[in-house]
């Protein structure tokens, strides 16, 4: 579904991402895991459109993403979450989801889509009229993750959801990610959390300085001595 090939990425004079390529299946949860400033939101950002890279190709379905523009590329069905969610703290919960459901012409498609995030996020019912400035952290997190589900999308990218949450609510959040799996959705997910991430993820890519140091099955880098000593305190 998803294919980075010989990802580079550069800042000025500084090359952030060094040739990293990966491949995200339909249906799977794939997660990149790493410390700050591995280049884990360099690529996400990439692969939406908000980075171009200065070499590589991001391939879609078989489309090139390089080729397609920022704005344009939520209609073929990918959505990202990106870190600190970014929702619009002056409007109301409300109109933050309304807004993930502009490129979606049909409203019933609309008010079926909206119905779901409410099943998803209860939370996010009770505060339906309240301002998204007003909403704890983690009720933040959800309506940004609401907000990217409201326009459909066949695959979801997460950029560090646990990020300044309560351990009761990160394992809300990861549970939530989880159902939107079963419900279809593809995920990559960037994650300073790694216990979190690979007890949930299919694959695992472990980034250190721009490059992919290790990969394989999720649940194996879980019993990986450089992977519990460098990222699970162990």
């Amino acid at each position: 579904m998803l294919t980075v090939n010989d990802l580079h990425v550069h800042y000025g004079s500084i090359h952030a991402i060094k040739g990293v390529s990966f491949n995200v299946n339909e249906g799977e949860i794939v997660t990149l895991i790493g410390a700050n400033g591995a280049g884990k939101t360099s690529i996400l950002h990439a692969v939406s459109g908000l980075l171009k890279p200065s070499k590589g190709e991001v391939l879609y379905s078989n489309i090139n993403l390089n080729l397609i523009k920022p704005h344009k590329i939520i209609q073929y069905g990918l959505a990202h979450v990106p870190e600190g969610r970014r929702v619009f703290s002056q409007l109301s919960v409300r109109e933050n989801l309304e807004l993930g459901a502009f490129i979606v012409k049909d409203s019933k498609q609309r008010m079926l889509d909206y119905n779901k995030v409410m099943q998803l996020f209860p939370r996010l019912k009770e505060r339906e009229n309240q301002l998204a400035g007003t909403l704890s952290g983690g009720e933040q997190q959800m309506l940004a993750m609401g907000r990217a589900l409201m326009s459909s999308p066949k695959m979801l990218l997460l950029d560090e959801p646990s990020m300044g949450l309560s351990p009761i609510l990160v394992k809300e959040i990861f549970t939530i990610v989880k159902e939107c799996n079963k419900l279809g959705m593809t995920i990559l997910l960037n994650e300073q959390n790694a216990k979190m991430a690979l007890s949930i993820a299919d694959k695992c890519y472990v980034l250190e300085t721009g490059k992919v140091v290790l990969h394989g099955d999720a649940k194996d880098l879980l019993d990986n001595d450089i992977v519990k000593k460098a990222y699970l305190g162990g």
